[in-house]
């Protein structure tokens, strides 16, 4: 008998009404779309490095991360790449399709393994179409996605290796939810557009400061309150912008957005004493 033959089946995930409520936009659909998504939609687990899309191929597929992080890529002639974008748990995959497009010049993959909510691309438009409430949060997802952007693009030209690192661990934390993060450091250079060796350095430091640990391919985030002391002014800003979404999702709370607020004000005080 083969090992094929031995292999227990996969046991099916089950998509569920409460599966939605870990995405933030889905969390704010109606009654009736909800059940539209629980018809059309399934729940699926994400791999390291799986495709999402291609390059300037039709998109066939649109992805709702609940706990895994996609990441858009560009690649050069010489076959370098770089993370031009990524995508967690705030939002959606298909920005195209929101755009009258089909395809894009960019790629894009799982860069951190875990769930998310996959339909079709005709069932994502139809609910475009009858759900106008689920239009103006994709919209607002949009607006705030390209704000981030034009904020990154800045950071990875004004900020240090040390400091964009710590930036992209917390935004990574916030989308995964869990102290734990799969991640090479070849795969982080590729995301920050830096050398291995620059990464290396910067771990390293992070990690004798105690804010990280790194071990096997994990990063653990130790010390969430220094990491967010190391990390430079764009990941406020970056939170800031998904902020109203990421609202809406369970145990999110106005008083507990004010309060990380306030903490990293709190640091910001005594690292300038």
């Amino acid at each position: 008998m083969s090992q094929n033959q031995n292999a227990r089946p996969q046991k099916a995930l089950v998509l569920t009404a409460d599966a939605l409520k870990q995405n933030a936009i889905l969390a704010g659909i109606e009654p009736a779309t909800i059940e539209y998504v629980l018809e059309h939609g399934s729940l699926v687990d994400l791999r390291l490095r799986q495709e999402i899309y291609q390059s300037e191929r039709t998109i066939d597929l649109v992805y709702f991360p609940i706990n895994s992080v996609l990441s858009i890529v560009a690649q050069m002639r010489d076959g370098s790449e770089i993370e031009v974008g990524t995508i967690g748990r705030e939002g959606m995959s298909a920005f195209p399709l929101l755009l009258g497009a089909s395809t894009t010049a960019n790629y894009c993959y799982c860069q951190v393994r875990g769930r998310a909510i996959r339909m079709n691309a005709a069932s994502f438009h139809d609910m475009t179409v009858m759900d106008h409430s689920f239009r103006q949060l994709l919209d607002r997802y949009l607006q705030s996605y390209v704000n981030m952007l034009g904020q990154l693009a800045a950071c990875n030209r004004l900020h240090s290796i040390y400091e964009r690192c710590s930036r992209w661990l917390l935004m990574t934390h916030d989308r995964v939810g869990a102290d734990d993060i799969p991640l090479t450091q070849e795969f982080l250079a590729m995301m920050l557009g830096t050398s291995r060796s620059g990464v290396s350095i910067a771990a390293a430091t992070l990690q004798q400061a105690g804010f990280i640990q790194y071990n096997h391919g994990i990063i653990r985030i130790v010390d969430r309150p220094g990491l967010e002391s190391a990390a430079c002014e764009c990941y406020e800003v970056a939170r800031k912008q998904f902020e109203g979404l990421v609202r809406s999702l369970p145990g999110i709370t106005s008083d507990k957005i004010r309060a990380l607020a306030a903490r990293r004000s709190t640091l910001d005080s005594d690292l300038h004493l």
